[in-house]
């Protein structure tokens, strides 16, 4: 039982988890389109495969006895716990697009994500991370319009 405890054999077990859903998830895509050899379902099953083999792999250096330790970084400080609020604030960036980008649009939900990423890395210029979140969305939006990708209007409330 304090083998089971020692080595973290979970954290291979979730990257196969995470692998096999990934494969599971592209039965459901398309592996080829029309205008290109290479569909989206063909990109899901190469992440699926790399995680299974990584979670394989991580299984085996676990069976090994291998002990995983922070490693020296720059700008680390080892030993000091997680800041959460940065974490938290990181964490809202991420969800705030799948809740947002119906209803504000691309380059309004990617100026908000970015200053939520920005003060989660310890930005204080409010106002510079929200103009340059929102040229950067509104950039990608104009390219993806331009390689003819629908991303809905640039700003629907505003009715455009």
């Amino acid at each position: 039982m304090t083998l089971l405890r020692e080595r973290p054999w979970w954290l291979g077990l979730a990257v196969i988890l995470m692998g096999a859903v990934c494969l599971y998830a592209s039965t459901e895509l398309a592996t080829t389109a029309q205008y290109a050899a290479v569909g989206p379902g063909m990109f899901v099953i190469g992440v699926g495969l790399g995680l299974l083999a990584l979670g394989v792999l991580l299984l085996i250096q676990i069976a090994r006895g291998e002990v995983f330790e922070p490693e020296e970084a720059e700008n680390t400080a080892a030993g000091q716990p997680m800041d959460k609020r940065a974490f938290l604030t990181a964490l809202a960036a991420a969800i705030l697009p799948a809740l947002t980008i119906d209803t504000l649009g691309l380059p309004l939900t990617g100026m908000l994500s970015f200053m939520l990423v920005a003060r989660a890395f310890g930005s204080q210029r409010l106002v510079s991370d929200l103009i340059v979140g929102f040229v950067l969305a509104g950039l990608g939006w104009l390219l993806f319009g331009w390689l003819g990708l629908d991303l809905g209007g640039f700003l629907p409330l505003a009715g455009w």
